[in-house]
């Protein structure tokens, strides 16, 4: 549907055509019955009366018109005569209606409208592609433009490192393992001093092993990356970072291996007892696996923190510029070839409903031969049994006469020897103009002309409108700044 007009497209009006039937009617079989002379005959007693009449002498010798028996055969044949003139008309009837329905010059109309509107509608079509696909590339320049300024204030001279899928899940899977695996050496190590045993050292575990890992991990995450920045405050910020981060890992498992010494049985608050413990000898743990347990904890947090540094691109702020233009370019080829799509796909509806109109009128132009066929042999099956008529009453007349000689005395009307000659019924309908049917075969080419014309200038318009989505890359060009800026067709 048009929005803007509320009415069917061209290309919806193109297709209804090939819904519609060919007739609304079904073709008959009848045809004219023949007169059974004999039977005839003898029904009215010709014989009979011919000989009784001839023995009278009747007709006269002199007489020039017909008697009433004659003229009661004469009678009977025209009543037949009439019958059949009423089914011929009753048939041509049904032919004609079978010609209009045909409806060509409805057909020549929607055809010449609909077929041209459908390439202004394709060509409006393509033009609403254009603008949507001139806005995706407006989006792709800027963000690459952004990028290209980025790498140029920051002389990087590299494309920027990006997680695939499956290396984001790889590292966050390796968070989860060693969170899993700190969750249980914690629990076995933390059992020991806490009064509750096992279940005790797991709530402990589950807390110091979130603390070490995610801490660890947004450590890299944020500020150490800021080390590989250009601008030197921001390094000297990384910096310190780094070394705020090997404070705070070395202090966080510190107090979990002197947590691990505090025996259950110490009286009083065991968290007081273990800051009173570090800030007293810090270094001095009593038992060779409370340095275990303090270096698998700070090995986990330097795996933790390094896959944090090493979850994106070392230069803070350039992966999310690149991603930004990756999804930019993304929905650019996305939007091109969807909108290809769209319009491959409105070409090939039109140039079916097209060529299914020209079939049709193909078909219809068939049609309309047969029936006037049809017509014609039905006219000449009518002056064929009128024939038939004015010849079942000659002989009809023929055995009332052949009676009435045997057996006069005197000489027959000299009219018994003139043949009955039938008035015919002409029916001016029955031939059509040859010149109207030669007229309307040159309309139904004209107008399949008009169709295979309109196809080839859609499937022009598709040509042009896909040489206009590409030349968008040269009203627009990707920026060559950037060092590894790629141009994309």
């Amino acid at each position: 549907m048009i929005a803007a007009q509320g009415k069917p497209s061209a290309i919806a009006r193109l297709l209804s055509l090939l819904g519609q039937p060919q007739h609304s009617y079904r073709p008959s079989t009848e045809i004219f019955l023949d007169l059974n002379v004999n039977r005839i005959a003898d029904n009215l007693h010709l014989a009979i009366d011919g000989g009784k009449r001839g023995a009278e002498n009747r007709p006269t010798t002199d007489a020039e018109t017909f008697d009433d028996i004659e003229h009661q055969v004469v009678e009977l044949v025209e009543t037949h005569k009439q019958d059949s003139h009423s089914i011929y008309l009753e048939h041509l009837h049904t032919y004609d209606e079978r010609l209009t329905a045909l409806n060509f010059e409805e057909r020549f109309a929607i055809i010449q409208q609909a077929a041209p509107e459908s390439v202004g509608e394709f060509r409006a079509e393509a033009a609403l592609g254009r603008d949507e696909l001139f806005s995706l590339r407006r989006r792709l320049y800027d963000s690459e433009q952004e990028r290209d300024d980025f790498r140029r204030r920051h002389r990087l001279a590299r494309p920027a490192r990006l997680s695939s899928q499956g290396k984001t899940l790889l590292k966050v899977g390796i968070l989860a393992v060693l969170f899993v695996i700190e969750v249980v050496v914690n629990g076995n190590f933390l059992a020991k001093s806490n009064a509750q045993g096992l279940l005790g050292g797991a709530v402990q575990a589950v807390s110091f092993a979130a603390l070490n890992i995610i801490a660890s991990f947004l450590w890299g995450l944020v500020p150490i990356r800021l080390i590989n920045r250009r601008n030197w405050f921001l390094k000297l910020i990384g910096l310190l970072s780094g070394i705020g981060y090997l404070a705070f890992a070395i202090a966080l498992n510190l107090t979990l291996a002197h947590l691990r010494e505090i025996p259950p049985s110490v009286n009083g608050d065991v968290g007081q007892e273990v800051m009173t413990q570090l800030l007293k000898a810090p270094l001095v743990l009593n038992d060779i696996l409370s340095w275990v347990f303090f270096g698998i904890g700070l090995i986990f947090s330097l795996i933790a923190m390094t896959d944090g540094l090493l979850f994106t691109d070392p230069y803070f702020g350039y992966a999310s510029l690149e991603q930004r233009c990756n999804d930019a370019r993304a929905h650019y080829t996305e939007g091109k070839a969807e909108l290809i799509e769209r319009l491959r796909e409105i070409r090939d509806a039109a140039s079916e409903a097209m060529n299914g109109a020209a079939r049709d009128l193909s078909v219809r132009r068939g049609e309309f031969d047969s029936i006037i066929q049809a017509r014609g042999r039905l006219a000449q099956r009518f002056a064929e049994h009128q024939n038939h008529i004015e010849r079942s009453c000659r002989a009809l007349l023929a055995i009332y006469r052949e009676a009435n000689r045997k057996t006069r005395t005197t000489p027959a009307p000299a009219y018994f020897a003139r043949p009955y000659s039938m008035d015919r019924i002409v029916y001016v309908g029955t031939d059509r103009d040859e010149t109207a049917r030669d007229q309307l075969r040159q309309s139904i080419l004209e107008t399949q002309d008009i169709l295979n014309r309109q196809i080839q200038a859609i499937h022009e318009a598709f040509d042009e409108a896909a040489r206009s989505y590409r030349e968008i890359d040269d009203l627009i060009p990707e920026s060559k700044r950037g060092p590894s800026a790629v141009k994309t067709a």
